[in-house]
């Protein structure tokens, strides 16, 4: 069996492979390694595991979907969809839980690849995406503000869900910390405004080494202001691991299966939008099957080393073509450099302080909420389209991403078999003496005897009633169904027609059907319904529909 469309992307550019090439992509990998390192810390505490697991993350998945995915620019690592979804599966099923879903979750994706599953994202409305990932971005928000005001839980109080955690922090607010704030702040400001005076360095590298010296020269600042040191260990250098301790139990596999398919389908929708956006960017086209395999792939090796499940990162991937990288070298290239951090300076990262952390993960939040675009879709859209957008965006927050999409999707799915039900009609001719344009040229000669029904829309589940209204008067001898604007058929509408038909021959009423499509026509004698109509009564056009039912 031939596996080229799921060839990585890496083969295909290596053919043509300069010096120059290289310099741009090593120039562009460094670069995208020192803006993914506070990120990747930042989004580790963020989905509640230790600041080293998204530095893991980040080499292991950014070096193996660089190698194996369908894009040239991807950059994978840890994401901000990720952070509550992972901090819920970790509390609840705890890190073996964590291992065990990521691991079926990169079975599902490759499943996916292989199977060329990775145009069928196309599928998830545009409303679900922005729905959920602006509360996803709510439930980051929410979750930094202990940290961005320095507040202390009291003891034995670990909030999971969003509105857990409002409650907590209001009820925490006691132990506010200016000191705490004003770091924050101050990091904050930096993420703001340098951007716009500066763009050499990243403004996330900035805030760190600011944030660290505040709390390290000005007197008693570090007092009321945690760092991640002071929280956290910190390890260097790379994690020791072994899949024997894992319990691989059918019942701890059920328990996590919800959670591997949301890992799953969120790795994929998340990839393959990024892979979108850089396509335009560096005037490529990515393969998307490969992308799935090298994403389910990524993510495996990811949690093999400590890390959490990853996913294109729309961010990082932009920063890596804007600074010239063109090939998945430039991915592997970023991927190593963290490997070099992690190895000989993961110790300083304990240095960061806890609000500077709230402060980039306020600002991924708010790049990622997208609210123009949420605003833009609540002013213009149909009413429907904003019920399902918003009804997303509540439900994230106020359950979790799985409820959010399992409600999104079927809403969308009845909204939209709504529209083409309504879509779909069923509508018989006119009569000359009903006709208030007698003289219409359109108009043809039908016999009182025959009545003529045009058909349009797709004739499914949703529309197939509309068929049984169809009637006819005593004297009424042929029964003509127009069904040229009919492009689909399925079995609950083929039913429908089965039965109109056994009404007909009931009456005494001949059925003739006129200009039925291709995907209708094979419905019809996969099924046996078009031999009993008999072959004669299936007319090309109506004309000679017309012409058969007048020699009756």
């Amino acid at each position: 069996m031939k596996l080229n469309y799921i060839k990585p992307k890496l083969f295909s550019v290596m053919k043509t492979y300069s010096k120059e090439q290289f310099l741009k992509d090593l120039v562009a990998g460094v670069i995208v390694a020192i803006i993914a390192l506070p990120l990747s810390i930042a989004l580790a505490l963020a989905s509640g595991v230790e600041p080293a697991c998204g530095v893991y993350t980040a080499i292991a998945a950014g070096f193996v979907v660089s190698f194996f995915g369908g894009s040239r620019v991807q950059i994978a690592g840890p994401t901000a969809a990720f952070a509550s979804i992972v901090a819920g599966i970790v509390a609840s099923n705890g890190m073996d839980g964590l291992i065990i879903a990521t691991i079926i979750a990169g079975l599902v994706l490759i499943v996916m690849g292989v199977c060329k599953l990775g145009s069928l994202i196309k599928f998830i409305p545009y409303t679900i995406t922005t729905g959920f990932t602006a509360g996803i971005a709510v439930t980051i928000l929410v979750g930094q503000i202990k940290d961005f005001l320095g507040l202390t839980y009291a003891e034995g109080v670990k909030p999971i869900e969003t509105i857990e955690k409002i409650e907590a922090n209001i009820a925490a607010i006691g132990t506010f910390s200016w000191k705490a704030l004003l770091v924050g702040a101050v990091c904050l400001f930096i993420l703001i405004v340098y951007p716009k005076f500066e763009k050499r360095l990243p403004p996330s590298l900035v805030a760190v080494v600011v944030g660290a010296l505040m709390v390290k020269f000005i007197p008693g600042m570090d007092e009321g202001v945690f760092t991640i040191g002071e929280l956290y260990t910190i390890p260097s250098g790379l994690p020791s691991f072994s899949l024997s301790g894992l319990d691989f139990s059918f019942e701890k596999v059920q328990a996590v299966l919800p959670d591997a398919f949301t890992i799953a389908i969120l790795a994929a929708i998340e990839s393959l939008l990024s892979c979108v956006v850089a396509d335009g960017m560096v005037n490529s086209r990515h393969n998307s099957n490969a992308e799935l395999v090298g994403q389910g792939l990524g993510n495996i090796a990811s949690v093999l080393i400590g890390g959490i499940p990853a996913t294109g990162a729309i961010a990082r991937t932009a920063a890596n073509a804007k600074n010239g990288g063109k090939t998945p070298i430039a991915g592997m290239v970023h991927a190593v450099v963290l490997l070099l951090v992690l190895l000989f300076f993961m110790p300083y990262a304990g240095l960061i302080p806890m609000p500077t952390i709230a402060a980039i993960l306020f600002m991924v939040a708010y790049n990622m909420s997208e609210w123009k675009k949420f605003v833009s879709v609540c002013k213009s859209a149909p009413k429907s389209d904003i019920a399902v957008l918003v009804i997303t965006f509540v439900l994230t927050i106020v359950f979790d991403l799985v409820v959010a999409i399992e409600v999104g999707m079927v809403l969308a799915a009845m909204l939209f078999m709504k529209r083409m039900s309504d879509e779909s009609q069923v509508k018989g001719w006119k009569y000359a003496e009903e006709s208030e344009d007698e003289e219409s040229i359109e108009l043809r000669q039908v016999p009182k005897h025959v009545r003529v029904y045009e058909i349009s829309g797709p004739m499914f589940f949703g529309a197939a009633d509309k068929l049984l209204e169809i009637g006819f008067k005593d004297y009424t001898r042929c029964l003509i169904l127009r069904m040229r604007s009919v492009p689909a058929l399925d079995a609950t509408a083929l039913n429908s027609l089965e039965s109109l038909h056994k009404k007909c021959e009931e009456k005494g009423v001949r059925l003739i059907l006129s200009h039925v499509n291709e995907q209708p026509m094979k419905v019809m004698r996969k099924s046996g319904f078009a031999s009993k109509v008999g072959k004669e009564n299936f007319c090309a056009h109506i004309d000679e529909a017309l012409k058969t039912a007048e020699n009756l």
